[in-house]
């Protein structure tokens, strides 16, 4: 998926989320991918931390604090 794709994916599903909440969050988990935390998809190696970042988050794997809609 693109990367396009993928935020447009997650900024839909998470409507209290702007697009610099999402570069802050991306940057944020990228930033913890480098520092030696594991990743929750099985990709290639060589995919690059923050396209990898932008999967995790599109897919749910990872939750934004402070942006999740909590349904009654």
């Amino acid at each position: 998926m693109k990367v396009e794709e993928l935020t447009a994916k997650i900024l839909d599903n998470n409507p209290s989320m702007d697009s610099y909440q999402l570069a802050i969050a991306v940057a944020t988990r990228t930033d913890e991918l480098l520092n030696g935390a594991t990743s929750k998809l099985n990709v290639l190696k060589n995919t690059k931390a923050a396209d990898l970042a932008l999967m995790e988050i599109a897919e749910g794997l990872v939750v934004v604090e402070g942006f999740v809609d909590i349904e009654d």
